[in-house]
């Protein structure tokens, strides 16, 4: 079933009306038959957005109370010029203010919306979109996959054989077109194996940066540790297919498969047997000094296809001194309103997938990846007090470098693409609508706290002995054990 993410804008922005309205009539004239819960101005806005004109423009309409309506929206003793003014007004101070609705997808059940027999959410088209409880996020194809790209991680000579092994059942038992990148056939150990010879002339190929992978692949499996999953990440900047990660690799957070049995493990994830964790990215936006038009134009457009200068990170973006031996100087706003000065060594804004990264080193909390969040961490600061905290994913950061910094700033997203911030850049980031869809070997809990202790060991101890232990070991040896100390105390004098 497609979601909300999946619809075009308008097409969303005439459901929210719709429900907005129907919701009105529904919950509130129970109590007030003669009333619609809206105030005077947002029943005509809505009742000009509802009844639009379809062929005939003389078409009359009926509002909530039974008025007739003319194609415009406009009843009895209605100016239409005032109603279109006063829509427009409405719109502007919203948009001054900074609350112009914004399409977010956010992973969390929906919670009820009805507080007490009065009060309830208002219904808008500014309003988050709801979406399934994250524990019964399952994977589902609605048609067969056919394109398979596999990567698998680079200069290890440990892969080679589970790479051909993978591709070759891929090919010969499943039928599958697989795709991987043109590189990997430069590979030359691996054009020394002899099974690879015979299946390499099979393989469709791609170059990183030239060729568009949007739309041609249905199913990607990674063969190696976490910077295969990141790389994943960057080659789609929008809808990414579905991933299936072994741990090939070292560390292993977001690779929860391991490659002994991968035909049964593939297999049932060919035939939609898997759960899924929906790993939020951030969608970052370089502005640069003078170049107000675009950053208009970005704005204007922050839910559409994303912009030439946009990029989307899983783990997160890095903001630091580079190599001035000044502390960075970096102002920090949250939906256009001025948070703080962060002065230290960077600062750090990634995703609950990248609190196990760079972040954690940094003292920040780890944060499961189904959590709507963004995290802001300091590195270094020059406070004590400032701690990471953690921000809604439906705001938007804005970071820039102070006016009255030493030196400027460097970015770097996901660890590549680093560039210099200068004073009058900005960097603009939230939470993308393009999640990565990571394929779970057990399920979403099980799988990262599987992975926190293997990888970090997390809360690894000794048991504490229980008192049955320790009044056991007192009575069998308190003799010998007071003997001791009399002979220590002996000792010292």
């Amino acid at each position: 079933m497609a979601c909300l993410s999946d619809i075009d804008l308008a097409t969303l922005h005439e459901h929210r009306l719709k429900q907005r309205w129907h919701y009105g009539l529904a919950n509130y004239s129970d109590y007030h038959p003669h009333q619609d819960g809206f105030n005077a101005m947002t029943r005509r806005c809505l009742e000009r957005s509802l009844h639009k004109p379809d062929t005939d423009p003389r078409k009359v309409q009926k509002d909530l109370n039974g008025n007739s309506l003319d194609a415009f929206g406009s009843s009895g003793g209605a100016d239409k010029s005032d109603l279109d003014n006063n829509c427009l007004a409405s719109g502007m101070q919203r948009q001054r203010s900074g609350t112009w609705p914004r399409t977010r997808s956010l992973n969390a059940p929906s919670p009820f919306q009805q507080f007490g027999p009065c009060g309830r959410i208002m219904k808008n088209s500014a309003m988050v979109m709801q979406i399934q409880d994250p524990a019964s996020q399952r994977l589902t194809w609605y048609k067969p996959p056919l394109t398979v790209l596999v990567i698998k991680k680079v200069s290890d000579a440990s892969v080679l054989a589970p790479f051909v092994q993978l591709v070759d059942w891929l090919l010969q038992e499943k039928n599958m077109v697989v795709w991987v990148e043109s590189a990997v056939l430069e590979d030359a150990h691996l054009n020394e194996d002899v099974k690879f010879k015979a299946i390499r002339e099979k393989l469709v190929t791609f170059k990183d940066g030239r060729d568009d992978l949007t739309d041609r692949i249905d199913f990607i499996v990674c063969l190696g540790g976490d910077g295969t999953l990141l790389y994943a990440s960057q080659l789609f900047q929008q809808s990414v297919p579905p991933v299936m990660a072994f741990h090939l690799g070292s560390l292993g957070f977001l690779t929860p498969f391991r490659f002994d049995n991968f035909e049964e493990q593939l297999t049932s994830v060919l035939e939609g047997h898997a759960a899924l964790t929906l790993r939020s990215r951030l969608r970052c936006v370089m502005h640069r000094k003078g170049d107000k038009r675009q950053e208009a134009k970005v704005e204007a457009n922050a839910d559409a296809r994303p912009a030439a200068n946009s990029i989307l990170v899983l783990n997160e973006v890095v903001i630091d001194r580079g190599p001035s031996p000044y502390l960075s100087n970096i102002d920090l706003f949250l939906d256009g309103k001025y948070i703080t000065s962060v002065q230290g060594d960077g600062l750090i804004v990634s995703t609950p997938t990248g609190s196990t990264a760079y972040a954690a080193a940094a003292g920040a909390s780890m944060i499961h990846p189904s959590v709507p969040a963004i995290m802001v961490t300091p590195i270094c600061p020059h406070s004590l007090s400032f701690r990471p905290i953690v921000v809604p994913a439906g705001v938007e950061l804005k970071v820039s470098v102070s006016p009255e910094s030493r030196n400027t700033s460097w970015v770097s997203f996901d660890g590549r693409n680093r560039q210099e911030l200068f004073h009058g850049d900005s960097l603009r980031v939230t939470t993308s609508i393009y999640p990565v869809p990571c394929i779970c070997a057990q399920d979403q809990i099980s799988d990262w706290f599987a992975s926190l202790a293997d990888g970090l060991h997390w809360n690894v101890r000794k048991r504490q002995k229980c008192l049955d232990e320790l009044s056991d070991l007192t009575a069998s040896g308190s003799e010998e054990t007071l003997d001791e100390m009399e002979n220590m105390k002996l000792y010292d004098i």
